[in-house]
């Protein structure tokens, strides 16, 4: 008896385990990023520092850069000549591993390949090469580094319209060799994706490919950008929103607006085998301290992670967790903590709706015996954001 007592036991245990770690790795969709580290409160770097604060928050999301100059976002860090690709800096600079390695169950990454050229003059067959290796090679680490771990890693790139207009200047059109520049940049970028997914055995572990656009309401008008005229161009898996010029300062009016930009984009974006859902996400949103009050930036945030759940964003990243920007030396005030240290409003309605969004999640569980789906989750988290 006592040996039937003690397998009964072990079972639970592990049935428990593996129930907390389902809960753990689900999606909860709204989440936040660290770039530009600009202040710090603790001896860690600043790379590990930010993520261990938006660990301590409650998210299991994290977004940072990958490129040659990763020191430009995060100063602190030494630079090491023996870091010469991006599988290279994953595997060997150690607060890259570090933060890698943290319980972070969706990770978004800016990839930019080392010393691998540019497109707008069009892409060579050298920087298609190197473009296509570098990401062949970190998409094969990571798969292999994080088998069974439970881990979806995206590797993406900043606001690409701006990368397509000259000058950042939205009334300058791109030309149509930047256009097709950009699209074979993005489908080598993909392509490598896929191949290493292909060649490299895994499980429980999955890596994806996305473009980021940003003049959405350009395109919305019907002008040159990268949603009308290179995403139909593409087969990335996903597409994030840098979403400032959808952004309204009326919690009642900025979701019907922000829902119809990703539906436009969603209506240009090829469709793709193996992937469920909408596959358009806000990358960035966020409402800074110069122009609202830290009360007003929480509303206005709700109401966007609302829309977001509502329409079906697989993700709604704030901008971000310590601010990167100052203007005549003041902090623009784009932050979850600020640079005294203070949680922000917007920082507690984050850490309160994982809080409760976890407890729904694992409530469903044992209930229903399995997780929501995507729709039911939707329906759960936009109710707690009310």
């Amino acid at each position: 008896m006592a040996s039937w007592a003690l397998c009964a036991g072990l079972l639970a245990l592990a049935l428990a385990g593996e129930t907390d770690r389902r809960v753990t790795e689900f999606n909860y969709v709204i989440g936040t990023q660290t770039f530009g580290v600009k202040y710090q409160f603790t001896r860690d770097t600043s790379l590990v520092e930010t993520a261990r604060a938006i660990l301590e928050m409650g998210s299991n999301v994290l977004k940072i850069s990958m490129e040659k100059d990763y020191r430009k976002q995060y100063p602190d860090l030494p630079a090491d000549p023996k870091i010469r690709s991006l599988a290279d800096l994953a595997r060997l600079e150690p607060s890259y591993r570090t933060v890698l390695g943290m319980p972070f169950s969706h990770i978004l990454l800016w990839t930019y390949p080392f010393d691998a050229g540019w497109w707008a003059d069009g892409l060579s067959d050298d920087e298609r090469e190197k473009t296509y290796r570098q990401h062949y090679d970190l998409t094969a680490y990571l798969l292999r580094t994080f088998n069974g771990s439970g881990k979806t890693f995206y590797l993406g790139h900043w606001e690409g319209d701006w990368h397509l207009h000259p000058g950042y200047d939205p009334s300058k059109d791109p030309s149509d060799v930047m256009i097709r520049g950009m699209a074979e940049w993005l489908n080598a970028r993909q392509k490598a994706i896929e191949d290493a997914r292909r060649d490299v055995p895994h499980r429980n572990v999955a890596v994806y490919g996305y473009t980021e656009v940003n003049l959405v309401q350009k395109a919305m008008k019907g002008g040159k950008t990268l949603t009308n005229d290179v995403l139909p161009l593409t087969s990335v898996d996903f597409v994030s929103y840098s979403s400032y010029d959808s952004l309204t300062n009326d919690p009642a009016t900025v979701g019907d607006r922000l829902k119809a930009a990703l539906q436009h984009i969603e209506n240009r974006l090829p469709p793709k085998r193996g992937i469920e859902g909408k596959r358009v996400f806000i990358g960035e949103y966020g409402f800074p301290k110069q122009y609202h009050t830290p009360e007003n930036q929480e509303k206005l945030s709700r109401a966007v992670c609302r829309a977001a759940l509502e329409w079906g964003c697989r993700f709604a990243l704030y901008w971000e967790m310590y601010c990167n920007e100052k203007i005549e030396g003041v902090h623009r005030g784009f932050w979850l903590i600020d640079d005294r240290g203070e949680k922000q409003p917007v920082y507690h309605m984050h850490a309160r709706y994982y809080r409760e969004a976890r407890a729904r999640v694992a409530a469903f569980l044992r209930e229903n015996g399995r997780l929501p789906t995507e729709g039911e989750f939707r329906a759960i988290g936009a109710e707690l954001l009310r």
